[in-house]
């Protein structure tokens, strides 16, 4: 999967706004050339509210030892819930981690660093993980619309 494949399928579903930061639009530079999703139905970037996902281009300040700085490197971050995280990882999110490789590629793994309030991670999804990718962003924004739609006392289209 590349990074423009991932991003089509999610901005494909209902009431995803993509953010993709970059020079001259006021974002800090770090977040340059990485991308956040949003559950924003009106296409506006909500104040108050995390991303559902995002794809990440370069090693964060404390996350070195995902090696994003290698070539054609990148990572898809997915709040996946409690449920998703422990059928990933087989441990509720703030339970200890085993000790996995948060470089290691085509796999799916507790996110380096929000692992522990139930994100997951893939660096450079392949042929492996494809598939999981992609139902871990459909449920991902499910979740958020079900989190917008309480907020707001809405109620949006189903799945």
């Amino acid at each position: 999967m590349t990074m423009e494949e991932i991003i089509g399928f999610v901005e494909n579903l209902e009431g995803v706004l993509a953010v993709r930061p970059g020079p001259g639009d006021g974002s800090p530079e770090i977040s340059w050339g990485d991308t956040f999703f949003f559950y924003a139905p009106d296409g506006v970037m909500p104040q108050a509210t995390q991303p559902f996902a995002t794809i990440v281009t370069k090693n964060q300040p404390g996350d070195e030892r995902s090696r994003l700085d290698r070539p054609d490197t990148f990572r898809v971050n997915v709040a996946a819930g409690k449920e998703a995280f422990i059928d990933w990882t087989g441990h509720a999110p703030r339970e200890p981690a085993t000790d996995d490789d948060p470089g290691v590629t085509d796999a799916v793994i507790a996110h380096p660093v929000y692992g522990s309030v139930g994100w997951l991670a893939v660096v450079n999804p392949g042929r492996r993980t494809d598939a999981a990718v992609r139902e871990l962003l459909r449920d991902a924004h499910h979740l958020a619309r079900a989190r917008h739609e309480r907020r707001t006392g809405s109620m949006t289209s189903s799945r």
